[in-house]
């Protein structure tokens, strides 16, 4: 007998299914991102509501939907469930640490973290900020790397004063690598560490599935990249106060490390191990 291509039995039950992908499920829990399959929409869980779930889209518009069949994650068909409830478990900070149960904030080091901007601050507290008191580490801000230089001929770094120091775009052949490498072979350099991301800004730090895109906008050369970001996301940017709104609105995307790029992450803990390291060593202690 040769064989039938298409099938016995046309009409046979589940004839139009045959050959479509199966649908996984997958938990609704938040800051998940997803694409509803009908529409085209992209956003964040936010709540679960009875039988729907909530999304949030990179605009901050939200939207319900019924949990189940009729979502995508990376092109893939998912049906949203409800999250299962677990035991108790040790509670982790945002960056991935073990909490220490009823820990107080320790005597400020001496030794600091230095980081170019305001948001590169905030972003710091939110993930590690737990981290950072319980080893008392003060993070402060420079307002740009070229004021490096003066900051550390005023407050010379030593072997009990150690800085960290976060630069944006550190990258071959830019102006902060530059900086760096110069403050780095100066007086100072035997008790200073400096690191950085790839990044024009930490804004790109946050991960595009965290803001619920699938890349972050190409911003041309001779527009102020931040101003460029706004305009592409169709939000204000005609004043300070407006690029401040989106920040805002981009850190309130970050929930934890997982939100972060690994670049971004693995520079910092580098630096916090580095200020904390003689603490560490004449306790005997480890921060993991």
């Amino acid at each position: 007998m040769m064989d039938d291509r298409y099938g016995s039995d046309v009409l046979a039950a589940g004839w139009r299914d045959r050959g479509a992908k199966k649908a996984v499920d997958v938990p609704a829990e938040r800051d998940l991102v997803v694409e509803v399959a009908v529409d085209g929409f992209c956003g964040a869980v936010t709540r679960i509501e009875g039988g729907q779930v909530e999304l949030e889209d990179f605009r901050g518009r939200r939207r319900l939907f019924p949990m189940g069949a009729g979502f995508m994650i990376d092109g893939e068909p998912v049906r949203l469930v409800h999250p299962a409830r677990t035991q108790t478990a040790a509670r982790r900070t945002a960056s991935g640490s073990f909490a220490v149960a009823d820990a107080r904030a320790r005597t400020a080091l001496p030794s600091r973290i230095l980081v170019e901007g305001r948001h590169d601050a905030e972003l710091v507290e939110k993930v590690w900020g737990d981290d950072l008191r319980v080893e008392g580490v003060v993070v402060e801000y420079l307002q740009g790397v070229d004021l490096l230089p003066e900051l550390l001929d005023a407050e010379p770094p030593g072997r009990t004063r150690r800085y960290g120091v976060l630069v944006d775009h550190l990258v071959p052949g830019s102006k902060e690598s530059r900086i760096a490498e110069q403050i780095l072979r100066g007086p100072h350099g035997a008790h200073l560490r400096i690191v950085g991301h790839p990044f024009i800004d930490v804004w790109q730090c946050v991960t595009p599935a965290a803001m619920g895109i699938r890349a972050w906008p190409e911003i041309p050369r001779g527009t102020e990249w931040k101003t460029g970001i706004c305009r592409a996301f169709g939000w204000p940017a005609a004043s300070q106060a407006d690029i401040a709104h989106a920040w805002k609105r981009i850190l309130s995307r970050v929930s934890s490390y997982r939100d972060l790029e690994p670049a971004l992450l693995g520079r910092v803990e580098e630096l916090i191990d580095f200020v904390t390291e003689q603490r560490a060593t004449e306790q005997g202690e480890t921060r993991r």
